[in-house]
């Protein structure tokens, strides 16, 4: 099992396995790109068959890719809570998505960040994107540890509200609560799509620091070219740049330039997804090439991932392919995510492996790299002694999640998700419904039902094993009770509740 993580001095970190360390030069600059609702098939590097990711495919044969990378939660607010603390987030009771209620709060601010730990180690520290961790006065990026900040505060935005020809949008039945319910947002009936977007928009406003600003470009070129001037201005001291996109998260909005270079996709759906990932995949070789203009790039590490799956409520427009499931729900298709770690002339290039890792390794592994010290009480490892030198002997892993009465943990190949049971009369909704604030998500008088799948032989969790290995179902329930003592309660409720159709079960999940 993973214990929780030493504190980390300057040159000292935490060994999972022996393996000699490359040279390379001290104190790298960090840059964490995290894509939002990004399918783990919907890359190059991890097979897709028609979304084209030219540069997140290099930073993979440069880097690390890793096939079981994991995230905490499989909805976008918690799962970044626990990227940015290197604990799991119901440590702390973020629990659940916001939806709106990050207005008046927000993650714990007895929680140290990522970028606190950074900027105590003389690191300037860079914020572009989405953050969703909390708006107010104490809770914003300034007042966790980022030098500069521009991006939206909210769990989405309009990613344009001028739409020229050649330029496509498409909302999926049952999507619009995922960005303009959500913010607040009800359109008079008929409204254009750029009436929709504008609207949006002028609720969910793009900031630079703490100021709204207009903003014209597409979101995520926005985003690119701030991160692009962060890196500029930062230059000559170590940085970290946090560059968490919004794509390809509802609304699905693309210009005709990335429209165009999918327009061999026929589905609208499908092809506007597409373009949202070329425009982000863009973004990724524009930084590339700008750390290498500047002789940055041999000393910058990057991770690249997914906060969670992509959602199932934008129907066939995105994948999860191979795995079960998407985003919201525990199976492998809401918490496995691409994973990349790429440093030339640091870590070793072009592995493609197999080993168990989580976004709660990126804290604790920024530390070790940084020469900072670590809060105590961090659940990641750090994962530079596995990725310095020839590839050492993999390492046991325990990944727990919890979501109200809903738990899953896996421990080697094993992986068990118990879920609520729906009540009787509840029927199914596969849209990203609003349930009103203060339902509280309690154990079901039908009780749980448990799914046990040996991953190994079963990634895409279709053999339910739970009935014929009683005993593995009683151990690592035993280890989930055991790691929920460390837990607290949810500071909010769940405003996605929803009954999902499930191996012919009627199941309550609580994203």
């Amino acid at each position: 099992m993973f214990t929780r993580s030493l504190i980390l001095a300057a040159a000292a970190g935490a060994s999972l396995a022996a393996a000699p360390a490359l040279a390379a030069p001290a104190r790298p600059n960090i840059i964490v790109i995290i894509a939002d609702d990004l399918g783990f098939g919907d890359t190059g590097a991890y097979g897709s068959p028609q979304v084209k990711t030219p540069h997140i495919d290099a930073l993979a044969r440069d880097g690390v890719r890793f096939t079981q990378g994991y995230v905490a939660h499989p909805v976008c607010a918690p799962s970044r809570a626990a990227l940015m603390t290197g604990r799991y987030q119901t440590r702390f009771g973020y629990e659940f998505n916001p939806v709106g209620r990050d207005r008046t709060g927000g993650v714990s601010r007895d929680e140290v960040f990522l970028p606190q730990v950074l900027k105590d180690a003389g690191y300037s520290t860079g914020m572009v994107g989405k953050w969703h961790l909390g708006q107010p006065s104490g809770y914003h990026p300034l007042d966790r540890g980022f030098d500069s900040f521009f991006g939206i505060m909210t769990g989405a935005t309009a990613f344009m509200t001028d739409f020229q020809a050649g330029d496509e949008e498409i909302t999926p039945p049952g999507a619009e609560a995922s960005f303009g319910i959500a913010e607040g947002v009800r359109a008079p009936p008929g409204a254009t799509e750029a009436e929709k977007m504008t609207l949006l928009r002028k609720a969910a406003p793009v900031y630079r620091g703490r100021e709204a600003v207009e903003e014209d470009a597409y979101l995520t070129d926005a985003f690119t070219r701030e991160a692009i001037s962060f890196i500029d201005a930062a230059a000559g001291r170590p940085f970290f740049l946090y560059l968490a996109h919004a794509a390809p998260h509802t609304p699905l909005q693309a210009p005709a330039r990335y429209i165009a270079r999918n327009s061999d996709i026929p589905d609208k759906g499908q092809r506007v997804y597409a373009a949202m990932v070329t425009a982000l995949d863009d973004g990724v070789g524009r930084i590339r090439a700008e750390l290498k203009a500047r002789d940055l790039e041999k000393n910058t590490v990057i991770v690249f991932l997914s906060d969670n799956g992509c959602a199932g409520y934008v129907g066939t427009a995105c994948s999860n392919g191979p795995l079960n499931g998407f985003k919201g729900l525990h199976l492998e298709g809401g918490v496995r995510v691409p994973y990349i770690i790429s440093a030339p002339g640091r870590f070793r290039r072009g592995g493609v492996e197999d080993q168990v890792v989580s976004s709660l390794d990126i804290v604790p592994t920024a530390a070790a790299l940084a020469g900072a010290t670590l809060p105590k009480g961090t659940d990641g490892e750090n994962l530079v002694p596995y990725l310095s030198g020839p590839k050492p002997k993999g390492f046991e892993r325990r990944l727990f999640w919890r979501s109200g009465p809903n738990t899953a943990v896996r421990d080697g190949a094993w992986k068990l998700w118990s879920v609520n049971r729906a009540e009787p009369g509840e029927s199914e909704s596969l849209s990203a419904g609003i349930t009103p604030d203060g339902v509280q998500a309690r154990v079901s008088a039908q009780g749980v039902y448990d799914m046990l799948y040996n991953l190994a032989e079963d990634p895409g969790e279709s053999r339910n094993l739970a009935a014929t290995r009683p005993e593995v179902v009683a151990r690592l329930k035993a280890e989930i009770t055991e790691w929920d003592r460390g837990n607290v309660p949810a500071q909010w409720t769940s405003m996605r509740q929803a009954v999902r159709r499930h191996e012919g079960q009627m199941l309550k999940i609580y994203p």
